[in-house]
């Protein structure tokens, strides 16, 4: 039981971790988006998207994950 909530923990952690980099990610394009732009302005904010959206993907990885573990826990599937 103590190991499966250590593995529930660690989980968790990743998933709020991931929840902290997208945060700072869409911190990051909304900064670009609130300026006049450039050409390599509008280069940088669709950067900013594109890698906004690969920290969203990540994100919903690790909550799959976490959800899953916790359906086995309390549902045992």
């Amino acid at each position: 039981m103590q190991d499966e909530d250590l593995e529930l923990d660690r989980l968790q952690k990743a998933y709020k971790a991931a929840v902290e980099e997208w945060i700072t990610a869409i911190r990051r394009e909304e900064e670009l988006a609130s300026v006049n732009h450039s050409v390599a302005e509008v280069d940088l904010w669709e950067q900013a998207h594109m890698q906004e959206d690969e920290v969203r993907n990540k994100v919903l990885g690790t909550k799959k994950d976490y959800e899953d573990a916790l359906r086995q826990k309390y549902f045992g599937f």
